[in-house]
């Protein structure tokens, strides 16, 4: 709670000392005077000391002021209710749950969580601001879909915040827009994604973990020779799979990402995409997948590591963690990580970087709350309070709490070498996870050729980005 201390600053007393003739003629003023000032004092309690020494048509006005001072300043604000906008599952994040419990119980304000199921958030929270129903708070990703909050009229800059030396280089560099300002406080799982495989497996089967999209194709094949599920790709809901293999075709070719942001080529101007989507279907179609991945989601991941049923999955490491429960017959010490190969890069890729911002609305009448609430949550105790067992990477230069991943430490030298930004959903302009992900299930159900697939994944990209008023679109 910021404390307002009332008070003012008080003056030695001194004293007037008249002398000579003036004396006898000035008695009858000063005894006027000094009535009138001795009212004042009583009224106030006590008014400046060099009030004395000022004339007496001033003296008269002390008790208006005397008025002024009769309530007592108080010591502290009111309490206060935030609102916050957040997608629904981050809501329930460990460290979202602390961290506001910690805010609440130490501040006495509050915050109002709306959360927004995830595949309508973008869609729910963009109507909200289109009315005007902004949030004093707005938790986002730094990505394409942000220019649809229009952030230079909607969002405070945090360039001149006491806590911004804490973040780290990187995640510093991640929360910043085009123009190089600040745009929010992160505060999330940094973490890393790539191919999560089952070490104690391929070491039964005498096989190491690939480097090269030629030795992960040999690698897939070999295990599914073995009699075991080489991936785990469930179709059903997760989308976001496919960025991994985009991610290096942006990143690597920034003209690219360029032209593509100004609709002056499509998806179908690239051939590494395509490519991406035919590695999809051929190994959908040499069995790669299983029998099961059509109908499996989220859900279905850890149960079917845990068990063994699949080798290699592709995920973030924070999450994997978290999900993996000690019912399996696996343990966390059982898996390893190795870049994501989907035949767009040789030597394939991970993602890393994308963190969720914490966003003042700088036109809410509540700024200043909003801002100490921000700083609340850069403070060391606080973020090592709520990251405290959490496995990410630290996004702060002082976090202390957090777990790094064992799979992530003992893949250093390959993450040096084949970390990402995570480009295609945060910069490319109008690209949805959901969509591409259908499009993808279209080509594995042979509804869509690989140029149908890449077609439709142009096509929802251009009409999301028309639907925003992208100029160009």
């Amino acid at each position: 709670m910021l404390n307002i201390i009332g008070g003012i600053d008080r003056a030695d007393s001194g004293q007037i000392i008249i002398e000579g003739e003036l004396m006898e003629k000035m008695t009858a003023l000063l005894l006027a005077a000094l009535m009138v000032f001795a009212l004042a004092a009583c009224a106030a309690n006590q008014t400046p000391a060099d009030a004395q020494t000022e004339a007496p048509t001033q003296q008269t006005e002390a008790p208006a002021q005397s008025e002024t001072e009769a309530e007592p300043a108080s010591d502290e604000k009111e309490p206060v209710t935030l609102t916050m906008m957040i997608q629904a599952n981050n809501a329930n994040l460990t460290y979202y749950q602390r961290m506001i419990a910690a805010y609440e119980e130490q501040t006495g304000n509050k915050i109002d969580v709306l959360g927004i199921d995830n595949d309508n958030f973008d869609t729910v929270a963009t109507s909200k601001f289109a009315t005007g129903d902004i949030p004093d708070i707005f938790v986002h990703h730094n990505n394409s879909a942000l220019a649809n909050y229009d952030p230079s009229n909607n969002f405070y800059t945090l360039n001149d915040q006491s806590w911004v030396g804490e973040l780290t280089d990187e995640a510093y560099k991640n929360a910043l827009d085009d123009n190089g300002n600040l745009l929010g406080l992160p505060f999330g799982e940094n973490s890393i994604s790539g191919f999560y495989y089952n070490k104690t497996i391929l070491a039964e089967l005498g096989l190491e973990p690939a480097a090269t999209q030629e030795e992960f194709d040999a690698l897939c094949q070999a295990i599914y020779d073995a009699g075991y599920t080489p991936l785990c790709f469930p179709i059903q809901n997760c989308m976001w799979m496919y960025q991994f293999a985009m991610d290096p075709v942006f990143a690597d070719h920034p003209e690219l990402l360029e032209k593509i942001n100004k609709n002056e080529i499509k998806y179908s101007d690239i051939p590494e995409i395509a490519a991406m989507c035919q590695w999809v279907k051929d190994a959908a179609d040499k069995g790669w997948f299983g029998d099961t991945y059509m109908s499996d989601g989220w859900d279905d991941l850890s149960p079917i590591m845990g068990t063994g049923e699949a080798v290699i999955i592709p995920i973030w490491d924070t999450w994997f963690i978290t999900d993996f429960d000690d019912s399996n017959d696996y343990t966390m010490d059982d898996f390893g990580v190795m870049p994501v190969f989907m035949n767009t890069v040789e030597n394939g890729t991970y993602e890393g970087g994308n963190v969720l911002m914490i966003m003042a609305n700088k036109n809410s009448d509540k700024l200043d709350d909003v801002l100490e609430f921000m700083s609340f949550c850069a403070s060391p105790e606080v973020y090592n309070a709520a990251f405290e067992g959490v496995p990410t990477v630290s996004i702060y230069k002082n976090q202390t709490t957090n777990i790094q991943t064992p799979m992530v430490v003992e893949a250093a030298d390959s993450l040096s070498a084949c970390l990402r930004a995570s480009t295609t959903s945060a910069k490319v302009i109008g690209y949805t996870q959901a969509d591409t992900a259908t499009a993808v299930q279209e080509l594995v159900l042979g509804t869509v050729d690989v140029d149908g697939c890449v077609a439709l994944m142009d096509e929802s990209r251009i009409a999301t980005a028309k639907a925003f008023g992208t100029e160009g679109f």
